[in-house]
Parts: C-alpha cells; structure tokens; sequence
C-alpha cells in the first residue's frame, strides 16, 4: 500500500507531463504555436509552464506545511497542477489579441 502511495502521484504527474508535451508538439508540427509581437509578451507568453510549475511546487509545500501530507507528494502534485495551469494560461494568452 505504501508503493502505491509513493507512485501513484508521479504516475498522475506524468500523465499530465505527456499530456502538455503530446499538445505542444501537435500545435508545433501544425505551425500554430503562440506567437507575440513585442519580445517582451513572447518572453511571457514561453514563461507561462515554467511560472506554473514553480508557483505549483511553491503552493505544494505551503499545503504540505499546513496539511498532514508528506512534502514530497505536495511538490510533486503542485508541480504537475502547475504545469497543466500553466499550459491553460499559455493557451488562453497566446490565442488573445495584441492590442498594441
């Protein structure tokens, strides 16, 4: 029961790692990755997982923290709630208008 304890958030971070890249490759090989104007809301716009994960990580251990759940199952499911917000966000902002 412990080992399925210990894999069972890897496994569902895992799948949601898949799951962003299998996306992002499609949207390369179709030629419809998010493109910018400016550098600067390109920069944003390819920061969007990395942020996620890093907020989702920062999030884990404050509910890890808090709550009685082992620290390394927080990191690693904020990280992997993270990534999957983070590509949501980088959808949403790179289908969004450049009103410059």
């Amino acid at each position: 029961m412990d080992i399925i304890l210990i894999v069972l958030p890897i496994a569902f971070v895992g799948a949601i790692a898949i799951f962003v890249i299998t996306r992002l490759k499609a949207k390369q090989k179709k030629g419809t990755l998010g493109k910018k104007d400016t550098t600067e809301a390109q920069t944003l716009l390819d920061s969007l997982i990395p942020l996620g994960m890093i907020f989702g990580s920062a999030l884990g251990v404050v509910v890890g923290i808090i709550f009685s759940i082992s620290l390394g199952n927080a990191i690693v499911l904020g990280s992997g709630i993270g990534m999957l917000v983070g590509y949501f966000a980088y959808e949403f902002y790179s289908k969004e208008e450049s009103h410059s």
